[in-house]
């Protein structure tokens, strides 16, 4: 087989680390140079970039462009972990912070 080299976008679903996808692609496509262009935590999920065989060259490049992260948050709620997968230990009126000041937290 001709040798693949390039980059592979990927829609990375919860669950599965970048690695876990990773050795997807290399077992799909037999190919053992592939390489991702940043982390994204396991419960994270959108687009990963895999980089493949002479395209593993340009991953630095790749990985100082800018990156745009979406979220969403539940406000109120703390759990055992200070994530989404643990267990909720109490809950809090949060109806008096508005947007303004989740926006101002973020900045």
């Amino acid at each position: 087989m001709d040798s693949i080299d390039g980059v592979l976008l990927v829609d990375k679903g919860p669950d599965m680390t970048s690695h876990d996808v990773v050795a997807v692609a290399r077992r799909s496509l037999g190919i053992k140079k592939i390489g991702h262009c940043g982390t994204l935590d396991p419960m994270a999920t959108g687009l990963l970039i895999l980089v493949i065989g002479r395209a593993t060259k340009i991953q630095d490049l790749l990985m100082a462009e800018d990156k745009e992260y979406v979220g969403s948050l539940e406000l109120g709620v703390i759990t055992s972990t200070q994530d989404a997968d643990g267990e909720v230990v109490e809950t809090k009126d949060a109806s008096a912070i508005d947007e303004g000041q989740i926006r101002e937290a973020f900045a």
